[in-house]
């Protein structure tokens, strides 16, 4: 495919950004031990809206989207017992520019009776991206993690459709050498599988939670599946030995962020035998 000069211009110059955060229990309260980061990506502010034991971390990408040739990479530690919550000031931007790929890799690591949620508001990818996203978590002893990923097709509210591009997923959770949940995925520009109805059946918005590292009962999988999904939408939740996935498909970013909001809120209970606090943020 031949490049625009813009394209070209574009893989000649792109970020490298990594942000490493570790975190530890000190005190009885979890601390953002050391931080290290190279390129545009920061923590904006650490904060304790539900007391000391959970620190919430807002990440920021200054630059506000990303472009072809881009490589963002983002490292969690998470000592013994501690707990983290990270989220971001807005939503995720993947440019369209049909050179080189833009890739996104988030590593977690867990110990012991430790914690982290991955909470980011939704990501909108540009016709004419092509991204690749990498998940990799690793648990131990009592450990939990709950993430979630909010994907968005086209800009709509623009006009926009995605019709050219491609963008891949990858996702690996384990606990010590055992696999809990693998997940590979593809989803190209103005394929057959965005309308088709075993596909995302012409919707423009998909999106899946992962909770890990704890067997989910009865009594709460019962609560989650009463949830409302929106009107026009389309959910499920499959719980497995330590995983439960929720998946939705429907056209508002808004709409599943706060469906996962309520599944949140039955989930971490559950999970953290804490309830969920709102990150300041998503309320500005």
């Amino acid at each position: 495919m031949d490049l625009a000069p813009a394209d070209l211009a574009a893989a000649a110059s792109h970020w490298d950004a990594r942000l490493a955060l570790d975190y530890a229990w000190r005190d009885g309260r979890t601390v953002l031990a050391r931080r290290e980061h190279r390129g545009p990506l920061r923590v904006q502010r650490d904060l304790y809206p539900e007391g000391q034991e959970t620190c919430h971390t807002i990440v920021v990408h200054p630059p506000g989207g990303i472009a072809g040739g881009d490589t963002l990479a983002i490292r969690a530690g998470m000592g013994e017992q501690a707990a983290a919550l990270l989220t971001t000031p807005g939503a995720t931007k993947w440019y369209g520019a049909l050179g080189p790929e833009a890739r996104q890799t988030l590593d977690f690591t867990l110990g012991a009776r430790a914690a982290l949620e991955w909470l980011p508001q939704e990501t909108i990818v540009f016709d004419g991206a092509r991204a690749v996203t990498q998940t990799c978590v690793r648990l131990e002893e009592e450990s939990v993690y709950l993430g979630w990923e909010i994907l968005c097709l086209g800009r709509q509210a623009s006009g926009e459709k995605f019709v050219r591009g491609m963008f891949k997923f990858n996702t690996d959770i384990w606990k010590g050498d055992v696999r809990l949940w693998s997940e590979r995925g593809a989803i190209g520009g103005g394929d057959a599988l965005l309308d088709s109805p075993v596909g995302l059946a012409g919707h423009t918005v998909c999106a899946t939670l992962v909770a890990a590292g704890r067997d989910i009962d009865n009594a709460t999988l019962a609560a989650c599946r009463t949830i409302a999904h929106g009107e026009h939408a389309r959910a499920g939740i499959t719980r497995l030995p330590e995983v439960c996935i929720a998946r939705w498909i429907g056209d508002a970013g808004e709409d599943a962020r706060h469906y996962f909001a309520k599944l949140w809120e039955v989930l971490r209970p559950a999970l953290r035998g804490r309830a969920a606090v709102m990150p300041r943020i998503w309320s500005t």
